[in-house]
């Protein structure tokens, strides 16, 4: 189910999210992968969608391959492709042999992942010793099921503040994200990811919670007002 809501709705994502059309993509997401995976030669990018995130991670790589389990994503992805290259497979049976690369990416993938412990294990068999896995995912506080701004009007002045769901809760749900655009996401606790991790191999290096850009908050200014809480949550990981 799954993979076919992702076949289905992979031209809603390529003309919302690519080729300039998303600010958080433009002035955030793709600068910080850029920087993190400077001075990597042989990069995968999991869940790579039509490319953007791949061709990001080629600059100055000599090997950067992107797979993702959509054909509709991969296929887009090869007419676009520069020197990068793709193929389909899934984050829990990587078609590559152990050791493969010396960096990993995941980008906005891991929360639509049923099995993560299955795709963390694979990302460490994958990744050479001392090798780089950055994991960018929407942030778990903002991803809960029932969390949401909230403004009681019945307080004066206006009391605004953040609703957080459960938490603590693993909940899978397919969310309509844009009218008729069904999409599936795996909510789990920060800690649920910092643990699988630690359990393969992955140590955590660095952790970053960087605030909407600008460009985000001035085509989505209802959210201003939560400028203060993070939309993305970056960990930065090393094979042991």
């Amino acid at each position: 189910m799954t993979e076919e809501l992702w076949e289905v709705n992979a031209s809603w994502w390529q003309e919302g999210f690519t080729k300039g059309a998303d600010p958080e993509y433009e002035e955030q997401i793709l600068p910080l992968l850029e920087g993190l995976l400077e001075g990597f030669s042989r990069v995968l990018d999991i869940g790579c969608g039509e490319g953007q995130t791949t061709r990001a991670a080629s600059v100055g790589s000599q090997l950067s391959v992107g797979v993702d389990a959509s054909w509709a994503q991969v296929s887009v992805a090869g007419e676009r492709a520069l020197s990068e290259k793709y193929v389909r497979g899934s984050a829990s049976d990587l078609p590559f042999r152990a050791s493969s690369f010396d960096a990993v990416l995941a980008c906005l993938v891991f929360e639509h992942v049923t099995d993560m412990s299955v795709a963390v294990a694979e990302v460490s068999r994958i990744l050479v010793p001392g090798g780089r896995f950055v994991l960018m995912l929407n942030h778990p506080l903002l991803q809960t099921p029932g969390s949401g701004w909230v403004e009681d009007h019945m307080s004066n002045p206006t009391d605004q503040y953040w609703r957080v769901g459960d938490y603590l809760t693993v909940q899978e749900t397919v969310e309509e994200v844009e009218l008729g655009v069904h999409i599936p996401f795996v909510h789990r606790p920060l800690s649920s990811y910092v643990n699988e991790l630690s359990e393969n191999e992955l140590s955590l290096t660095r952790m970053l919670e960087p605030a909407p850009p600008p460009g985000f908050l001035t085509q989505s200014p209802a959210y201003s007002s939560a400028a203060h809480i993070p939309r993305l949550l970056v960990l930065v990981c090393e094979k042991r």
